[in-house]
């Protein structure tokens, strides 16, 4: 009955469309993030927790007290409301499998698309349980509403069993993570903790103690526009000068389709203008900050190349710092892991220390001095209209989470 109480949550929460806008100034930079916010101040209250509040930047937190009355160090739970803009998150129709029985699964809204076990090999140890996929059409949302509705089930479980030791939890719900912006209006002395976890992570029984370092790239294109009857030897046609950019970065190499474990890459993924002036936007990432610097240059060096064979043309190159490897960090705080494989140990289960090519919000915490490991949710093939996830898996990681307040308690 847990289970399902858990499962009608996540499938609440899906429905409510969040997905973040790079493009917007405001924060949060959708009105669905605020009211997904909402419904969960309103089941926070519900439960009785008097302090739990959404600020005006959406941003949801509360605590729940502690049970024992020794002093014990304040732990933080943390999950992002916004969903991906890579893919719609309008209008999500979720598909309940139960008992899944193995192979392949078509999803209905789109028959061409196909969740594969070639692709998924984790789905023959999931034959028998229940999945939860999208119908191909949008994303499910699982990255990161699972790790919300896990975070939600383990403060009413703790709240239906005072038995359990703890000491306090603060809760956090952050928005716009899946554009880099999830901690811009968070102090950490909001949190008070003394270390963080992110659900936001992949599968079951995983501990992310490594994430990329990250930059963005603006690279701007300046051209000559003028009318194309009149634009013989006057005409520099920006469009032509950007794609001559693009087409000399690296293809083979520093490209995510070509890259895998600790190599890092280069990522153009977004463009927009015309003749004038063209705008591209290009991912840096790797786990060495200090190679970033590298990509940067070699970005630069690309510039310079095409405007030489482009005169008249103009290229900029602009770096945005994002976030960085989480890794120097947790060395600092070790009990944040340690912690993390003793609570895991304490269920029966083992945990597994995994890198990931991507960030977190505990990328950001991290860095800013609240060690902050990301914790398996439940969730696969995040960003995408094949996106899914494991009640069991989630299942999971809400008794991963009741020990691990436990072991908190235990210094």
């Amino acid at each position: 009955m847990k289970s399902n109480r858990l499962l009608q949550r996540f499938l609440r929460y899906v429905r409510v469309e969040t997905t973040a806008d790079a493009d917007a100034t405001g924060y949060p930079s959708s009105p669905g993030q605020l009211e997904l916010g909402q419904l969960l101040l309103a089941e926070l209250q519900a439960l009785g927790l008097a302090d739990a509040q959404q600020n005006q930047h959406g941003i949801v937190m509360a605590t729940v007290p502690p049970t024992v009355g020794k002093a014990t160090p304040t732990i933080a739970l943390c999950a992002h409301l916004d969903t991906s803009p890579e893919t719609s998150g309008a209008n999500i129709k979720p598909q309940l499998i139960e008992g899944y029985a193995g192979g392949d699964i078509t999803l209905p809204g789109d028959p061409t698309r196909v969740i594969r076990v070639i692709d998924n090999p984790e789905l023959d140890s999931l034959k028998g349980r229940t999945l939860i996929t999208t119908d191909g059409t949008t994303l499910l949302g699982a990255d990161d509403k699972a790790g919300v509705a896990i975070i939600m089930e383990t403060v009413t479980r703790l709240l239906e069993h005072p038995e359990i030791p703890h000491g306090p939890v603060r809760i956090c719900f952050t928005c716009d993570e899946e554009v880099g912006r999830g901690v811009e209006k968070l102090e950490l002395k909001e949190i008070g903790a003394a270390a963080c976890y992110t659900l936001d992570g992949h599968g079951s029984s995983e501990i992310d103690v490594e994430t990329f370092s990250a930059d963005q790239a603006v690279v701007t294109v300046c051209g000559v526009n003028i009318h194309p009857s009149i634009a013989k030897g006057r005409m520099v046609n920006a469009v032509r000068v950007m794609a001559d950019f693009i087409a000399r970065m690296p293809r083979d190499r520093l490209s995510p389709e070509t890259t895998e474990g600790r190599e890092g890459f280069l990522h153009p993924y977004d463009i927009a203008g015309g003749v004038g002036e063209m705008r591209l936007k290009v991912l840096l990432r790797d786990f060495q900050a200090a190679k970033l610097t590298e990509l940067a240059n070699q970005l630069r060096q690309i510039a310079s190349a095409t405007m030489a064979d482009h005169p008249g043309s103009q290229i900029d190159v602009r770096i945005e710092r994002q976030y960085r490897n989480m890794d120097e960090g947790l060395q600092r705080e070790p009990r944040a892991v340690a912690y993390a494989e003793k609570a895991i140990r304490k269920i029966g289960r083992t945990s597994k220390r995994t890198i990931v090519r991507g960030g977190t919000d505990g990328s950001r915490l991290t860095e800013m001095g609240l060690p902050t490991p990301n914790l398996s949710c439940g969730g696969h093939n995040p960003h995408s209209p094949l996106e899914w996830a494991c009640l069991e898996e989630m299942t999971e990681s809400v008794e991963w989470l009741l020990s691990l307040v436990e072991v908190w308690t235990q210094e």
